[in-house]
Parts: structure tokens; C-alpha cells; sequence
């Protein structure tokens, strides 16, 4: 007898949107690109000692609502004006818990935290949060946990 040993406990599969849908459903404006290249630049600067202003990476342990997220970007940006003499200021902006093994497992994996899991929309909200804050002028970190994630969001 030939039994079925293959996929006997699962329910349902959803395919991932591929990196482009979301990148050119959310581009990367000319500002936003601006911001990133300067702020790479300037980290870069910092890092090998050739500017001596101080990198502060500042942000919430992990982005759940983007319209807060968005809020606090904006003020922060204008801490970054303020001090952009002293201070290489950037927002961290993790969308995912590494080191969480019980409950919510952040924004990507559940956007909307009711076991869902709808990924591709925590992909959409994360890409376009980011190119929001960009777009304002505000530099983000990140970490990622694999190397997918970055082709949706980076």
C-alpha cells in the first residue's frame, strides 16, 4: 500500500508577491533616495573616524502601527535638523521580533496581530512606511533575520 506522507498537515498555501510587485507598487522617490544615499554617506563618514559627529540610532523596539511609527518619524526629524551639527540621528525601524519565540512576531509576519499572518501585506505597509520616512527625510536601521526580506524592503 502507497501511503500520502507529503504536506498532511497543511491547510493552505499562499504564494509571496515577488520583490518587484511591492517595489513598484511603492517606488523610492527621488527624496527618499536622496535621504538614503546621504545617510549612508554620512554613517560611512562617522564610521571611519573622518567625521566625528556622534550616530545615534533611536527608535522603538518594533514597528506595529505605521501611522505612530510615521508620527514619531516626523518629530524626530526635526531633532535630526536641530542637532545634524553633532548628531548623525536615524530612526530604527525594526519590522520583526528576533528574539521573540511565543507571541506576536512582528509587522511582516502579522500585520494586522490576529494570527493572520497576511505577509504580503505586512510587506506592502513595511515598504511603504519606509519610503514615507525617507521621503520625509528621515534615515531608517533596520535589522534583517534572512535574506529575503531586504529584496522587499531595502
Amino acid at each position: 500500500m502507497h501511503y500520502q506522507n507529503d504536506d498532511i498537515r497543511i491547510d493552505e498555501i499562499k504564494e509571496l508577491l515577488p520583490p518587484i510587485a511591492i517595489l513598484e507598487r511603492f517606488p523610492a522617490t527621488e527624496h527618499a533616495s536622496t535621504t538614503v544615499f546621504n545617510a549612508r554617506n554620512s554613517i560611512h563618514q562617522i564610521l571611519a573616524r573622518k567625521d566625528d559627529r556622534l550616530l545615534v540610532v533611536i527608535g522603538p523596539c518594533s514597528i506595529h502601527d505605521p501611522v505612530a511609527a510615521l508620527e514619531y518619524g516626523q518629530r524626530l526629524v526635526k531633532l535630526r535638523e536641530q542637532y545634524k551639527d553633532q548628531l548623525e540621528i536615524v530612526m530604527r525601524v525594526y519590522f520583526e521580533k528576533p528574539r521573540t519565540t511565543v507571541g506576536w512576531k512582528g509587522l511582516i509576519n502579522d500585520p494586522y496581530m490576529d494570527n493572520s499572518f497576511q505577509l504580503n501585506d505586512g510587506l506592502r505597509t513595511a515598504r511603504k512606511l519606509l519610503v514615507d520616512l525617507n521621503d520625509s527625510g528621515m534615515p531608517t536601521a533596520g535589522e534583517f533575520l534572512d535574506m529575503i526580506t531586504p529584496q522587499y524592503v531595502a
